[in-house]
């Protein structure tokens, strides 16, 4: 009976060193997936901040062109820069608070 109980003891104590590698292991793999979502989330940041810097050059260039086309509507060109004043108003009047 000894010997029984020695052997589940030895046993035991190999599963118990097996669990624990596997903790470290797991440990480690999400330390590094952590560190991987923080490059991540600032590469998501960037781009967004790229996507966003592109539309405004995009919608400036649509402005630009609707102004400088021989073909344009009037109305059109005017709504548009109309619509720009009112966003430069609204920031200056933001920056003054």
């Amino acid at each position: 009976m000894t010997e029984d109980r020695a052997k589940l003891l030895v046993n035991l104590e190999v599963r118990v060193k097996q669990v624990l590698l596997l903790c470290d292991k797991l440990k480690h793999e999400n330390s590094q997936l952590k560190d991987e979502l923080v490059i991540r989330r600032g590469e998501i940041v960037r781009l967004e901040n790229e996507i966003s810097e592109v539309n405004k050059k995009y919608d400036n260039l649509k402005i630009a062109r609707t102004i400088t086309a021989a073909s344009v509507d009037v109305d059109i060109a005017k709504n548009q820069i109309s619509k720009l004043v009112r966003e430069v108003d609204k920031c200056i009047g933001l920056l003054s608070k």
